[in-house]
């Protein structure tokens, strides 16, 4: 039910499968275990004992969890794919208003992450004053590049296969960065409505390409995520709010077919309410994770206290 969840809100841009993970309480287990998949590759790989570290690493992988979530992903994701294609297609205005309010609310999940590393550091120190003006920039800069990338006009020709490559590569990165919707980068990307429709028909040589960019994703940009975000985790989530930012330009409900924006007209009332109502959805997971987190801070602190008291 879980992987049920989680694969369903991956159709959808604007919400973050990793933040339904942190949500529902397995996102450290399955990027731990897919760390360890990818550890046990590379000591197949590269060795020097190469079928004991194997073993060793895939030892690690907590399979009761990851091969049940993985099977309610797919089962989920080939069951919305099609609707979720349709509902694009006939519906473009009203999607882009929905999808607009998600990924609106979803910019709160990084920041509320760089506020609190803010908090960590000491009160008065030259850091804490300047920190904030660079991460400032750092998301300006990035809501600015990703602003005109998005302003390209986009293709209309079948995508390459490179570029599905790398796209996958790019999305699966969403699975690291709880707020991300690796379907709100494949949309500004310009490969939602191809990829959506390519699982709903089963297109064996598109969903090839894909899968082969999300392994190559797994093992290079997850990792490297996984360093930045553990070196400089603060400037990395301003990067990542400032994209989510930019990206909003895609969702702008009136555009004309060659992507350039219009004043709001037709359908204004119902693209309202669908925004709003996408935002609600989107905070209300926001609320939550943040009752489960400290939830979980609280247990943690009872627990330590409990292990002094029992040793001391």
């Amino acid at each position: 039910m879980r992987g049920a969840l989680i694969g369903t809100v991956e159709t959808v841009p604007g919400v973050s499968g990793g933040t339904v993970a942190l949500v529902v309480g397995i996102y450290h287990e399955l990027i731990g275990s897919a760390s360890a998949l990818i550890s046990a590759v590379k000591a197949l790989v590269t060795g020097p004992d190469r079928v004991a570290g194997a073993r060793a690493c895939l030892a690690e992988v907590q399979w009761r969890v990851l091969l049940p979530v993985m099977a309610g992903m797919a089962v989920a994701v080939l069951t919305v794919a099609g609707p979720m294609a349709d509902a694009v297609e006939h519906h473009p205005t009203l999607m882009r208003g929905l999808f607009l309010g998600m990924v609106l609310a979803s910019v709160a999940v990084p920041v509320r992450m760089i506020t609190a590393s803010i908090g960590a550091v000491p009160l008065g120190s030259r850091t804490r004053r300047q920190r904030p003006l660079r991460l400032l920039a750092v998301g300006v800069l990035a809501a600015v590049l990703t602003y005109l990338l998005v302003s390209l006009e986009p293709t209309r020709l079948t995508p390459h296969p490179l570029v599905v490559v790398a796209a996958a590569a790019i999305a699966v990165s969403a699975l690291v960065l709880p707020g991300l919707s690796g379907s709100f980068l494949l949309l500004t990307l310009g490969l939602y409505q191809p990829t959506l429709r390519a699982v709903d028909t089963l297109d064996l040589g598109y969903l090839g390409l894909f899968a082969a960019g999300a392994l190559v994703g797994l093992a290079v940009v997850v990792k490297a995520l996984q360093v930045l975000l553990a070196r400089y985790e603060a400037m990395t989530l301003a990067a990542l709010a400032g994209l989510m930012v930019g990206g909003l330009r895609a969702l702008w409900p009136w555009q004309s077919d060659s992507g350039t924006l219009l004043a709001p007209g037709a359908q204004l009332g119902a693209v309202v309410g669908l925004g709003m109502v996408g935002f609600a959805v989107v905070l209300g997971l926001v609320v939550v994770d943040e009752m489960v987190t400290r939830r979980g801070a609280a247990q943690q602190v009872r627990d330590e206290i409990a292990q002094t008291l029992a040793t001391g």
